[in-house]
C-alpha cells in the first residue's frame, strides 16, 4: 500500500509537470506585457484550458516540426536561462526579464533536457512528499500544490518573476485544503498554526522587502504567504527550518556563480525556486516528524 501511493503520487507529478513548460512559457513576460497567444513559430495556443494545457510544442509544431532557428528562452519548453542583472532591481532576488538566450529548436523536435526537467522534478517531489507525509489527509493538499510551485520556479527561472495570478491564488488555496485536511481522522498539523506561518513568513518577507527594496521582489512576499501556510501546517519549528533553507540555498547557489566567475555581486538571481525548495525541505521534514 505504502509502495502504491508513492508510486501514484510519482505518477501525478510526472504527468502534472508535463503540463507546466506551456504554461510557464506563457506567463514568462514582462511585467507590462499581455500573456503569451501564440508559440514561437507564430501558431496560436489552442487546446483544454483556452491553450494553457497542453504539451510543451503546440499541435502546429508537433505536426510539421519546428524547422526555424528560434531563440529557446522564448520557446515554452525551455526552463533554462541565464542569470542577469537588471538596472531597476537589485542583487538577489530582482523579478526582472533577461535578454533571451539564442539556440535555435533543432529539426524534428525541441531541446528534450529542458522540457522533461519539469515532470522529472515534479515527479520525484511528489514522490518524496508521499514518502514522509503517507496517506493523512494533507498529501492531497500537498500533491495538489506542488505543479503549482513546479510552475513559479519555472517562471522565476526564466524572468524573475512571479505573477500575482498564482501566488495569491496559491495561498488562498493552501488554506482552503489545509482546512479541509484539519476536519478530517488522523491529519498531521494544525490548520490555526498554518495561517499564522503563513502570516508570520509572509510578514517577515514584507519587512525584508522594506527594508531593502532593492534587494527583494515584492512577488517573494506574496509567494511566503503560500509558502509560510504549507510550513506552518507542521508548527513554528518547520517554518524557521524551511525559511532558513530557502536562503541557505539562495547563498550557496549564488557563491557558486561567483565563485565560476557567472555573477557579481550585484547579479540578479531568481529567489523564488530557493524559497520553494526550502518549503519542500521543511515539509519533509515536518511530514517525517508528524
Amino acid at each position: 500500500m505504502y509502495a502504491t501511493l508513492i508510486a501514484v503520487a510519482a505518477l501525478w507529478g510526472a504527468a502534472t509537470g508535463l503540463l507546466v513548460p506551456r504554461a510557464a512559457y506563457r506567463f514568462s513576460v514582462e511585467p507590462e506585457d499581455a500573456w503569451r497567444e501564440a508559440c514561437p513559430a507564430g501558431h496560436a495556443l489552442t487546446g483544454p484550458g483556452r491553450g494553457w494545457l497542453g504539451s510543451a510544442r503546440c499541435a502546429a509544431c508537433a505536426t510539421a516540426g519546428a524547422t526555424a532557428a528560434v531563440p529557446t528562452e522564448t520557446g515554452p519548453d525551455t526552463d533554462d536561462a541565464p542569470d542577469a542583472p537588471h538596472a531597476a532591481h537589485a542583487p538577489h532576488a530582482a523579478h526582472a526579464p533577461h535578454a533571451p538566450h539564442a539556440a535555435p529548436w533543432r529539426r524534428g523536435g525541441p531541446r528534450y533536457a529542458p522540457a522533461l526537467l519539469a515532470p522529472v522534478v515534479s515527479a520525484l517531489g511528489c514522490a518524496a512528499v508521499a514518502a514522509t507525509t503517507g496517506a493523512r489527509p494533507e498529501l492531497a493538499a500537498w500533491l495538489l500544490l506542488a505543479p503549482v510551485a513546479v510552475l513559479l520556479a519555472a517562471i522565476d527561472r526564466r524572468v524573475h518573476r512571479l505573477p500575482d495570478e498564482l501566488t495569491l491564488p496559491a495561498a488562498g488555496a493552501a488554506a482552503a485544503l489545509l482546512g479541509v485536511a484539519a476536519l478530517l481522522p488522523e491529519h498531521g498539523g494544525s490548520w490555526l498554526s498554518a495561517l499564522l506561518g503563513g502570516a508570520g513568513l509572509g510578514a517577515f518577507y514584507l519587512l525584508l522587502f522594506l527594508v531593502n527594496p532593492n534587494g527583494m521582489g515584492f512577488g517573494d512576499v506574496k509567494l511566503a504567504l503560500s509558502l509560510g501556510v504549507v510550513l506552518g501546517w507542521y508548527g513554528w519549528a518547520v517554518v524557521f527550518a524551511g525559511g532558513f533553507a530557502g536562503f541557505l540555498f539562495g547563498a550557496v547557489y549564488g557563491l557558486a556563480l561567483m565563485i565560476m566567475r557567472r555573477a557579481g555581486r550585484r547579479t540578479g538571481i531568481p529567489f523564488g525556486p530557493f524559497m520553494i525548495a526550502g518549503a519542500v525541505l521543511g515539509v519533509l521534514l515536518g511530514g517525517l516528524a508528524a
